[in-house]
């Protein structure tokens, strides 16, 4: 793992600011504390990526569970409460891990895992063209159709017009240009751009761009347009964000139906994840599942007993960590380090970072995972490919992740 280290350290990176405002983000659609994203992504990378088989895959809080989590937080009295479910959860997924469960992940077609990937380089776009403009009324991580302000996908980006920021569009097309640059010609041209990467300069830029312009009228970028990671003042407020799970409640029968429900969308969407990464890996190496399980089951156990958010293995994260020159599971080890090193040393310096920045950096991801390439090579495949992988497609676009691939599959 050591060998590759000069692979990992920049793509941990990477992975870091795409992780960061999604960890804030998915939390925020959850209902949940806003630390509690930020606990999971940090055991996510650490504890599941030391004990994974994936060797390119990142966990972290997942999407696909935000609604599951809002409406749990409700139902069960609170947020304490809930996270006695998530430990559970976890201990059904250990549970599954020894049942061999994992093997259901081998039977997911290629067409319709091309599908997924596709659907979601097109959501992650769309999704990010109001933040890129500095419209920032539906939280980072909301991938699903129907969003949580009231809107949906295509409703939000007809918003925009009437709420354009100049300062986060004009510094998000700064950062888009730097990455364009960084991608297609300064990394072919000397090493140094291979090891320091794009998107680290976009931020830097952004940052010092917030910082130069926040006393002018016109380019001035507002709070609510950057990264708002929680500022402790002391040691004490630090670990004050750390909630615990309230087990007197647990036998109570529907903790015990959310805590199938979470074992079960978590398994399924780590699953597929796992089938995902393992096709876009340049080195073709395969995932044991049932390890996976095992994995995400100590993550969801640990992440619940001390205040995180469920966890999966998360495409977007993957893929940013895939596409950036990942190697080993110390990337995904090392963003973990970074998450927990940065909220605790410089989240003044992390909320000066402008969201439409971040918007610019998801763009390339979502425009490497859906290449329009990809829509004429399936074509060509005829029918029996092409149907299946539309229909995944339109279905995440349209519906959210887990129904999209149910539709592919049927």
């Amino acid at each position: 793992m050591l060998r590759y280290l000069k692979n990992d350290i920049p793509a941990s990176i990477v992975v870091f600011f795409v992780a960061l405002p999604l960890c804030l983000g998915i939390a925020l659609a959850s209902g949940a504390p806003l630390f509690s994203g930020l606990i999971a992504g940090i055991v996510g990378g650490i504890i599941v990526g030391a004990l994974s088989g994936s060797q390119i895959g990142v966990s972290g809080p997942a999407a696909g569970l935000a609604a599951i989590v809002l409406t749990a937080i409700g139902a069960l009295g609170g947020y304490e409460n809930f996270l006695v479910a998530v430990v559970l959860g976890g201990a059904i997924q250990i549970i599954f891990g020894i049942l061999k469960a994992g093997i259901i992940g081998y039977y997911f077609p290629s067409s319709v895992i091309k599908g997924m990937l596709t659907g979601i380089g097109i959501i992650i776009i769309l999704k990010q063209i109001p933040h890129f403009f500095g419209y920032d009324a539906d939280p980072e991580g909301d991938f699903a159709f129907f969003q949580i302000d009231g809107e949906n996908t295509f409703s939000e980006i007809f918003n925009i017009v009437n709420f354009i920021s100049p300062g986060a569009t004009m510094v998000a097309f700064l950062a888009l240009g730097i990455l364009v640059l960084w991608d297609s010609f300064l990394t072919k041209k000397a090493k140094i751009f291979q090891l320091i990467q794009g998107p680290l300069v976009a931020v830097a830029v952004g940052i010092l761009f917030y910082y130069f312009s926040k006393d002018n009228a016109i380019w001035n970028i507002s709070s609510d347009h950057l990264v708002s990671v929680p500022i402790p003042d002391t040691v004490e407020s630090f670990l004050g964000q750390f909630s615990f799970p309230n087990f007197q409640v647990i036998a109570r029968p529907e903790i015990w139906i959310t805590a199938f429900t979470i074992a079960l969308v978590a398994s399924l969407e780590t699953l597929l994840c796992v089938e995902a990464t393992d096709k876009l890996d340049p080195q073709k190496r395969v995932t044991p599942t049932n390890k996976e399980l095992l994995a995400q089951g100590t993550g969801n156990i640990i992440s619940g007993l001390i205040g995180g958010l469920p966890i999966t293995q998360v495409i977007v994260r993957s893929s940013a960590n895939i596409q950036s020159g990942g190697r080993s599971k110390m990337s995904a080890i090392i963003h973990g380090f970074l998450l927990l090193i940065s909220v605790i040393l410089i989240p003044r310096l992390l909320n000066m970072i402008p969201l439409s920045v971040l918007a610019a950096i998801l763009f390339i991801v979502g425009y490497k995972l859906a290449k329009p390439a990809l829509f004429k090579k399936m074509y060509q495949l005829g029918w029996k490919q092409f149907a299946p992988f539309v229909v995944t497609v339109l279905g995440i676009i349209f519906t959210d992740l887990l129904i999209g691939i149910g539709l592919g599959l049927g």
